[in-house]
């Protein structure tokens, strides 16, 4: 049942998100949009809280609610990013804003926004991990809980990988094609 709950949190995410932008520059309704767009972390919230009663209520722990605490860490790291990304887009279609920039970056350009991407997906590991530790020490039972020590030590792995790709273009940056 977790597995459907994230996804509905996913799907409400991005729905609050699109309803915002939506009122912001189809209505021209730019409080309501701003409010909508505030609402995306109640949907955080209540994945939380869904997920820590499932656990309370004795499910033993899967990938399922390890996922639950990296979307919640991913979320707030990259959400609103991920929302002036679109905002950007949303302004050019429908308000005849800034054209978004399509450029490709190169060099210590591109190697910047690499460190950038990995220092949110830290802050993201750091805000997951978190909530899987407070939920394992709030269940307080080892058995039950055992999986997410699992999702988080894959997760450090994967940070660990990302960490030598992304700080690679800092030493061997991105040439722009044709140029050697």
């Amino acid at each position: 049942m977790i597995a459907w709950i994230i996804i509905a949190c996913e799907v409400g995410f991005w729905i609050f998100v699109l309803a915002g932008l939506i009122a912001r520059y189809v209505f021209n309704q730019r409080k309501l949009g701003n409010l909508l767009l505030i609402c995306t972390p109640i949907v955080d919230l209540l994945l939380l809280v869904a997920t820590v009663i499932d656990l309370k209520n004795g499910a033993v722990a899967t990938t399922v609610h390890g996922i639950a605490a990296i979307y919640i860490g991913v979320s707030i790291a990259f959400g609103h990013r991920m929302i002036a990304w679109a905002d950007v887009r949303f302004a050019y279609y429908f308000r005849n804003g800034p054209k978004p920039d399509k450029k490709r970056k190169y060099g210590s350009e591109y190697a910047k926004i690499e460190r950038e991407g990995w220092f949110r997906h830290l802050l993201s590991w750091v805000i997951g991990s978190g909530i899987i530790f407070a939920i394992i020490y709030y269940i307080d039972n080892n058995p039950q809980t055992e999986q997410l020590f699992h999702i988080f030590r894959l997760w450090s792995i994967i940070l660990i990988i990302d960490f030598l790709i992304s700080f690679s273009y800092t030493v061997f940056p991105r040439q722009q094609k044709g140029t050697f």
